[in-house]
């Protein structure tokens, strides 16, 4: 499934983006106020910072998305297989109560889907050309389902805001542990040198990876919502169906930058996956939870 994602990728690339933007440009003079620091005015820059990059991806997620992906929106189907997966999104948006979002393909041989977009009412939902090979009608209508539930929970907008604040705070921690290593330890008075700039790009990276596992959290967390939510719109049975085949398929990872918003989804480490354990979310399904 989805790690990572678009949207974590261009997260971070913009983040980094902007700090260098902002010491280029002086603006991190504004935090020095008689040789100490000033943290109101860190913290508005921060949440500038942090919340720029989050909305930034969000908005032009499905233009990344599908530019990214090489997905293939189906604007007039040119078959039955095309016609059908078109109805069937219309079919379970209407369920969920959302907007009929654009419906696409994208070639990749392995079984997967993901969905995305800046709000439920304007989603992109996509499955690659591999799980309409892999799976039956019915595995794929849960699969649908599970993207759809992503989109109807607004899961996109809440993973903006979280993102945002966790980006707040990794870059507000940064510049004051830059603050501290430059007045202890490099005995700066004045002005600020070498040793803020390297240290909080250096605490940047280092706090933007512990950032990095509470996304993953929700990310897992909010997986299991998504299973119930295939399961309420296709039938439960189904949504087991479709996981299974997912373990008996071993579907290849998407792009780290769409991880995030997968049916499917691997991780290196547990903290890091994106997506719970396929055996832990049929368990939960079973269970009803």
């Amino acid at each position: 499934m989805l790690r990572i994602l678009l949207f974590l990728g261009t997260n971070v690339a913009i983040l980094a983006m902007l700090s260098v933007t902002m010491r280029i440009l002086g603006v991190d003079r504004v935090l020095e106020q008689s040789g100490g620091l000033n943290l109101d005015a860190l913290l508005i820059m921060s949440a500038v910072v942090g919340f720029t990059g989050s909305f930034i991806s969000l908005f032009i997620s499905k233009w990344m998305a599908k530019a990214s992906m090489g997905v293939r929106v189906i604007d007039r189907p040119a078959n039955a297989t095309e016609q059908w997966l078109v109805e069937t999104v219309g079919r379970l948006s209407r369920q969920a109560g959302i907007e009929m979002p654009e419906v696409g393909i994208f070639p990749s041989p392995s079984p997967n889907a993901f969905a995305t977009g800046w709000n439920r009412n304007d989603a992109l939902v996509a499955v690659s050309a591999g799980l309409l090979q892999h799976m039956n009608a019915g595995e794929v209508e849960a699969v649908l389902g599970h993207e759809i539930s992503h989109v109807a929970n607004g899961d996109m907008v809440t993973l903006t805001l979280i993102q945002g604040v966790v980006n707040t705070f990794v870059f507000f921690l940064s510049r004051v542990i830059g603050h501290v290593v430059d007045r202890a330890v490099f005995g700066n008075r004045e002005g600020y040198g070498a040793g803020y700039f390297i240290t909080s790009l250096v605490a940047q990276f280092v706090l933007g990876i512990l950032a990095m596992m509470i996304v993953a959290w929700f990310s897992r967390w909010r997986e299991f919502r998504a299973d119930a939510g295939g399961a309420a719109l296709a039938g439960r049975h189904k949504m087991i169906a479709a996981l299974r085949r997912l373990q008996h398929a071993q579907p290849e990872p998407l792009p780290d930058e769409m991880a995030a918003f997968g049916i499917a989804g691997r991780g290196l480490h547990e903290l890091f996956a994106s997506h719970p354990p396929l055996e832990k979310r049929i368990e939960a399904l079973r269970q009803g939870r």
